[in-house]
């Protein structure tokens, strides 16, 4: 049960793109004055654990069904063992990738969002949605030599395309991440700042 006193935020977007280091340095900077914690999806338990070490680096992509299903499996677990329990204890959470991944990477792999929406029509969705985007070819520069099975140019494209659709439908607040990381953090703490205000 969610009695939801702390606030739950998401950052979302490309391979690349500099999410992870932005969330964590929102959660830092927010830490000076609320209690916060900073999650990542694929999560730390069991599931995510799977995917993150048996299956992202592997040789080849499972069905964006079966795919989609694991990382659903996964958020229902992360939700119930550490984001709720946060969010009632009054923490924000900040969660570096959720729903909004699945939908555009499994999304872009064909699998209808509607159905990917219906496997996930358990969980929580957040207060506020962010969309770190920077243009495909600039993220995949980004990337170091090892790659997961999702970070190639083609896949990258599809999936900013399904990430614009829900900033276009106001589910993700858009930053351009093609500014300076400073210039990226200020832009988030701001809009993070108002939100919580």
């Amino acid at each position: 049960m969610v009695e939801k006193k702390g606030v739950f935020i998401c950052i979302e977007g490309l391979d690349g793109s500099g999410k992870t280091t932005q969330a964590k340095i929102l959660a830092q900077k927010l830490k000076e004055t609320i209690n916060v914690l900073y999650t990542s999806e694929p999560s730390k338990g069991l599931i995510g654990n799977y995917i993150r070490k048996s299956y992202l680096y592997s040789k080849k992509r499972l069905s964006p069904f079966v795919e989609a299903l694991l990382f659903a499996a996964d958020r229902i677990e992360h939700l119930e063992s550490e984001i709720i329990p946060a969010l009632n204890e009054g923490t924000t959470v900040i969660c570096d990738r959720y729903v909004f991944s699945s939908l555009a990477y499994q999304g872009a792999s064909g699998t209808s969002l509607d159905w990917i929406q219906t496997i996930n029509n358990a969980i929580l969705y957040p207060d506020l949605a962010i969309f770190i985007d920077v243009e495909p070819e600039k993220s995949m520069c980004r990337l170091n030599s090892k790659k997961s099975l999702m970070e190639n140019l083609e896949t990258q494209i599809k999936v900013r395309k399904i990430y614009l659709k829900f900033v276009e439908d106001s589910q993700l607040t858009i930053i351009n991440g093609n500014n300076s990381k400073t210039k990226v953090s200020e832009d988030l703490f701001s809009i993070i700042k108002k939100y919580l205000n």
